[in-house]
């Protein structure tokens, strides 16, 4: 890999998973580390090295910065991405793409226009239940896809909002629940599923109203242009933070994921196939340990020219199913496949 300069915007929560993956490379350096407040973006440079900046603007212009991670609340991405992109950066943004499916594709045709990528962060591809899973599919082992679902089951208390103006409102978090915590397994559904014909959702704010103006709860019906069915069931109204349930089920078995095992259910017998996983260092269990492998299979393919396979257009399945769960809920009725 040739030597690569790095930059991280955005000082909060999810940024030391990049900054300890970027460190763990060879031939990649962190020069920068961004924030609008000047004391987080100090206090990651004096953790995990790289200049203290305030203005992701002074990045532009610097030749010795390669590769820009956006860890930002997600109204900034579209600006900041399309900036980047434009100044020929590749540019690797945590999910969702952006707050509107407008702003998305102005990132999307950012990148087509740009020398540099567009990547986004769907750590939960590479976990090895889910490459299992898709290898599964893909391979017809256990015949057609019949049908699935996917649980999420976490805690957002009114703190985790209040602390963060940016959270829980429509402009500048794009949605609540659908958009930030269960993206990930809406991602892994429509993955899995493929082409989506048509979906009908509801969403509701079941324990947090008035401190929110988005969502904590919601489902959603999925039907996929293979005939399959996805069942989709999510809230942040939970106590504690349980690990994402999934389960497919196909003519010849049925895979389930619970607590991050994978099991298979044929002719009456159940097999564990993998183990859970290793905690990540610093990580959140319900995270997943993706991060990591995603960020160096980035840098792999930057460092090689090659086009990285989840880049912005494989990005924006998981928000144009989200929009349709919107506003299938706002309509109370089957909203057709955004195309």
């Amino acid at each position: 890999m040739k030597q690569l300069g790095a930059a991280i915007i955005g000082c909060g929560a999810i940024y030391p998973l990049h900054a300890r993956a970027i460190a763990a490379m060879q031939g990649v350096q962190l020069l920068a580390v961004v924030d609008s407040n000047p004391a987080a973006a100090a206090e990651a440079a004096r953790e995990f090295g790289g200049q203290p900046l305030t203005d992701y603007r002074e990045l532009l212009n610097r030749t010795d910065i390669d590769v820009v991670h956006l860890c930002t609340p997600h109204s900034q991405h579209a600006e900041m991405a399309v900036a980047l992109l434009q100044a020929g950066k590749h540019v690797l943004t945590e999910k969702p793409l952006a707050v509107d499916l407008p702003s998305a594709r102005r990132m999307v045709e950012a990148a087509e226009r740009s020398r540099g990528q567009l990547g986004v962060v769907f750590q939960n591809r590479y976990n090895e239940t889910s490459r299992h899973i898709k290898q599964t599919i893909d391979s017809g082992i256990l015949g057609p896809l019949v049908c699935m679902k996917g649980t999420v089951t976490w805690h957002r208390s009114e703190s985790y909002y209040t602390d963060s103006s940016w959270r829980g409102r429509w402009a500048t978090e794009g949605g609540g629940l659908l958009i930030n915590q269960a993206i990930h397994t809406l991602d892994l559904l429509q993955w899995f599923g493929g082409e989506i014909a048509s979906v009908k959702g509801s969403v509701t704010t079941d324990v947090l109203d008035g401190v929110i103006e988005v969502e904590d709860t919601a489902h959603a019906c999925i039907r996929f242009s293979n005939n399959a069915r996805g069942l989709f069931y999510g809230s942040n109204a939970y106590l504690v933070n349980t690990p994402v349930e999934l389960e497919l089920v196909f003519e010849q078995g049925t895979l389930t994921q619970r607590r991050d095992s994978l099991y298979l259910w044929k002719e009456g017998r159940e097999t564990l196939l993998n183990e859970p996983f290793a905690i990540t260092e610093g990580a959140k269990s319900y995270w997943g340990t993706g991060h990591k492998m995603l960020i160096q299979d980035f840098y792999e393919h930057v460092s090689t020219g090659r086009s990285f396979w989840l880049d912005g257009r494989e990005g924006l399945k998981a928000l144009e199913l989200i929009t349709q769960i919107y506003s299938s809920s706002a309509s109370r009725m089957i909203h057709p496949s955004v195309t």
